[in-house]
């Protein structure tokens, strides 16, 4: 009989792993991010057939949305408080400020809840846990395309040509999911410790969207008082979105006040970069506190 038992000496040395903290913006694990890009696709594709499952309209109800608000802004707004539209029709001139803070609005929300919504999945499995927000507002971009299509036919309908001014479209959506995404990685985190923030979103988007101007032009706030306006990253992604669209806006007007969309550039980026370092700095103890 063979005796196949290695001796101590001719064993193989058991390899050693060393964990140290990370530093700077490896901390952050965005290549760990892009390695699971599957599963955040995975579950911003779970985000979207659970959302419309069991309903009786099913996906219809992301085109009556954005529909519907337009249909009940026109008649308050525009029909009996005459809101000025800066010479556009107000119904596309409310709908190409719905289009994005609808978007905005449901991935904060969901962003928001994210967190608390797949505690079963974080106390289960290790994946990098910004896949869980990332999933949120990527999710919401369907909802936001099909906003896009019924403003479209709006505009065939007014016929409002388009002009070059649509390629600085892309950009703006970036602010809007920057926006999103920032302001939803403090709220996911905090959520995780305060369930309070459940019931503060619904209420802060409330007044968030009426410090926006999504029923209103920003030209029609005093020159003096649109720096404050600035501050709010959502002014430069709704007004953006009417100059690029309809030529409106301050932004369309030549002005200085292109200076409020690099404003609201500047403060988004702070507000993500924030987020980003702050849902890092708390992600340890999300399953322990979940």
């Amino acid at each position: 009989m063979t005796d196949n038992t290695l001796a101590p000496s001719s064993q193989l040395p058991i390899p050693t792993v060393v964990i140290e903290p990370t530093r700077g913006l490896a901390a952050l694990q965005l290549r760990a991010v892009w390695e699971y890009r599957e599963l955040l696709f995975f579950l911003a594709w779970r985000d979207i057939k659970v959302r419309y499952k069991q309903t009786a309209l099913g996906v219809a109800w992301i085109v009556l949305q954005p529909l519907l608000s337009t249909v009940i802004f026109t008649l308050i707004f525009g029909g009996l408080l005459k809101v000025p539209s800066e010479g556009a029709p107000y119904a596309v001139f409310a709908l190409a400020a719905l289009a994005p803070w609808q978007y905005f609005a449901g991935s904060l929300s969901r962003v928001g809840g994210s967190l608390i919504n797949s505690a079963n999945l974080i106390t289960k499995v290790y994946f990098p846990r910004l896949i869980i927000p990332l999933s949120g507002v990527i999710s919401t971009l369907v909802d936001f395309a099909i906003a896009c299509a019924v403003l479209v036919v709006l505009l065939i309908f007014y016929r409002i040509p388009l002009t070059i001014n649509v390629v600085w479209l892309p950009a703006f959506l970036l602010l809007a999911v920057t926006t999103a995404l920032g302001f939803g990685l403090w709220l996911a985190a905090l959520n995780v410790r305060f369930r309070d923030v459940n019931y503060l979103i619904p209420f802060m988007l409330q007044i968030w969207m009426y410090v926006t101007p999504v029923v209103y032009g920003t030209s029609l706030i005093p020159a003096r008082f649109r720096p404050l306006l600035a501050l709010n990253p959502m002014t430069g992604v709704v007004e953006g979105f009417r100059w690029a669209l309809l030529g409106t806006g301050v932004s369309g007007q030549g002005s200085g006040d292109s200076l409020l969309t690099a404003v609201s550039v500047v403060i988004a980026l702070i507000v993500l970069a924030s987020g980003l370092v702050f849902f890092r700095s708390t992600e340890r103890t999300f399953a322990d506190v979940i």
